[in-house]
């Protein structure tokens, strides 16, 4: 069996140590998420692994014959063609092959017998390596992939400059798997995928046969995909069996463990110091010496620290604002020729948390700015209700000033006091001396904490988030996701973050081919309809064919319009009859939802003549609620 071992392995850079004493082995056919907060040598640890880095001491070992492949976080390609980038991966082999064409020409030309009997040699040794490397699948290996993937043929001849962040994450992908490697390693790969690529991928990597180590933030994506998680925790492997979901309540229990031992041993100490104390100059004074002399042999341990974990604070409510916060009626925008959106129309009520989610180029962020007044409409209406205030995060972070230290940075603009400050910046990881940091020198993570600490602070009571966890590691994540869940006001948020939509959002709107659908739900309830309704499409139409099937092609005596007497029949559409009644539906779990948040208003009950309108009105869309879902439920056979 294909095994990689990690010896001992130690890297530092000057005087710090990144990685001291590293071991563990992996199996093929494992699934290993490699976790820890940025900067901490996960990376590192990969290209060491890989070669591509030397270790200052310690060894991998992984036999000769194994075939690796690597997917960098962000590969900078060349400018050749995507066919061209992806037989790339072929270099080996395409050099026994320049090997064959030169040794052919030398036999052509050679004389000796001798030295052709060499050059005969040398020719078959070429061709064997070249037969073995699958040399003359390559073409179709290639193409294989490539379309697996998602390209097309006319893909192939474009330049691989002309691609798109995602489709260049998919061609680092496909040149990576095109050799089958016994070892795959993966750095962030889901950077740049849209969430239907990123569950391609989580089922591709579902059943690969060889071994994979991915280092990830995405904490959905390693719970689906990994067996088992390496976490770095400072400086040392910690291995874990299970998921992420599995690590994180195993890590608890370590926690736990770990603050039992260490509250035991405290109380042991403080015990034995009070006897020491009592007895340093009685009777008892030899016991006390030798007392002392254990003491002082204890190894001591440390208090554990939780390194993911937040300080919990409240924001102060922003100011009310109307109940229909933001609406787009029948809305038409785009670029150019290039229509976006086809009339969509979407309702965001006080209090949402609203994900917006679909594939890349579908929108999202064009409906982003044209809530923020970027962008105007071509055709449509948009309105932001009354006292709204609204605050926009676009990633760039224009809103902060590079030659300000953290601290200075919230003080100055919201004249805090440095306690308060320090206080709101804790929430966001940002601790200690961390607040002396100039703004200009922080990572691109460390500056969307701070960019989005400064958003929430502006009293704004309408957030527009633009991909708000990019660049975020876990713990940076799970900070900003406590925060979203007790900001008081309203969100709409586009994130390919499935974790963090499941934490925060309570509505998902999916927009696909310029329209909107509304789920009342996070993301794994989003998820879960769509299965579910596309399961009973799929037995309708199942169905239906058997139906058809038996009748033998029989008449329908259901005439269209203008067709009668002609004898005319067709197949019953029963998909159409139930997209239909989704729609009826969805339309209708909006209303309800509507009125469910106006029948939890003190405010509507001031008039009993409206309250009692609102409960009929209630009653009455919950009434015909329950009339679609029956009639659902009976067309699909669940």
């Amino acid at each position: 069996m294909s095994v990689l071992e990690v010896h001992g392995l130690s890297k530092a850079y000057g005087i710090q140590t990144v990685l001291a004493e590293i071991s563990f082995q992996i199996r093929r056919g494992e699934k290993v998420g490699l976790i820890g907060p940025n900067g901490v040598g996960k990376t590192t640890l990969v290209r060491c692994l890989l070669g591509l880095e030397k270790p200052d001491s310690g060894q991998v070992v992984m036999a000769p014959s194994e075939r690796t492949g690597y997917v960098e976080q962000d590969t900078a390609l060349g400018e050749h063609t995507l066919y061209d980038e992806l037989v790339s991966a072929y270099g080996d082999v395409l050099g026994w092959q320049a090997d064959m064409r030169r040794l052919e020409a030398a036999i052509a030309g050679e004389q000796q017998q001798a030295a052709l009997d060499r050059l005969m040699k040398e020719y078959a040794l070429a061709v064997e390596r070249f037969e073995r490397g699958g040399g003359y699948e390559v073409d179709n290996t290639v193409r294989r992939v490539a379309f697996g993937l998602g390209f097309t043929a006319a893909d192939l001849e474009c330049r691989t400059h002309e691609f798109s962040g995602g489709q260049k994450t998919r061609i680092c992908l496909a040149r990576a798997l095109i050799r089958q490697p016994d070892f795959l390693y993966l750095d962030e790969p889901t950077n740049h995928l849209d969430l239907a690529m990123v569950e391609w991928l989580e089922e591709f990597l579902q059943g690969y046969a060889g071994a994979v180590l991915v280092i990830s933030h995405d904490r959905y994506f390693l719970d689906n995909v990994v067996g088992r998680i390496l976490a770095i925790e400072k400086g040392t492997i910690a291995d874990y069996a299970g998921n992420y979901s599995e690590y994180l309540e195993k890590k608890a229990e370590k926690l736990a463990a770990q603050e039992k031992a260490y509250s035991k041993q405290q109380a042991h100490i403080a015990k034995t110091e009070a006897y020491i104390d009592r007895y340093r100059a009685g009777i008892k004074s030899k016991q006390a010496r030798g007392r002392q002399s254990q003491l002082s042999r204890l190894a001591r341990l440390s208090r554990p620290e939780d390194l993911t974990g937040f300080d919990f604070f409240t924001f102060n409510p922003p100011a009310e604002c109307a109940e229909r916060v933001a609406e787009l009626g029948e809305v038409v925008a785009g670029y150019g020729d290039k229509q976006v959106l086809k009339g969509a129309s979407l309702l965001v009520r006080r209090g949402d948390g609203v994900a917006l989610v679909g594939p890349n180029g579908a929108g999202k962020t064009t409906l982003l700015k044209l809530l923020t007044g970027e962008l105007a409409p071509v055709g449509g209406k948009i309105k932001l209700g009354s006292r709204v205030r609204l605050g926009y995060f676009a990633q760039e972070h224009e809103t902060l000033t590079g030659a300000n230290s953290v601290l200075a940075e919230v003080m100055g603009e919201f004249a805090f006091s440095e306690e308060r400050a320090r206080h709101y910046l804790g929430a966001f990881l940002f601790r200690g001396d961390e607040v002396y940091k100039l703004v200009g020198d922080l990572s691109g993570g460390e500056k969307a904490r701070l960019a989005l600490l400064k958003l929430m602070l502006t009293g704004a009571n309408l957030l527009i988030l633009d991909e708000p966890t990019n660049h975020l590691d876990i713990a940076a994540r799970e900070a900003v996701e406590e925060a979203m869940m007790n900001f008081p006001g309203t969100f709409l948020t586009v994130s390919h973050d499935r974790y963090f939509l499941d934490k925060v959002a309570n509505r998902v709107v999916e927009l696909a081919d310029g329209q909107v659908t509304e789920y009342a739900g996070n993301y794994s309830y989003y998820r879960d309809k769509k299965a579910r309704l596309a399961k009973a499409a799929a037995q309708a139409a199942s169905q239906a064919g058997l139906a058809a099937k038996k009748a033998g092609g029989r008449p329908d005596h259901r005439i269209e319009p203008g067709q009668a007497g002609k004898g005319s029949w067709r197949k019953p559409e029963p998909g159409r009859l139930i997209k239909k009644l989704e729609e009826e539906i969805a339309g209708l779990e909006q209303e309800v939802a509507g009125l469910e948040a106006r029948l939890n208003d003190p405010a509507s009950h001031a008039e009993a003549a409206l309250s009692r309108e609102l409960a009929d009105m209630y009653a009455a869309r919950q009434a015909a609620l329950e009339e679609k879902y029956q009639a659902w439920l009976e067309l699909t056979g669940e």
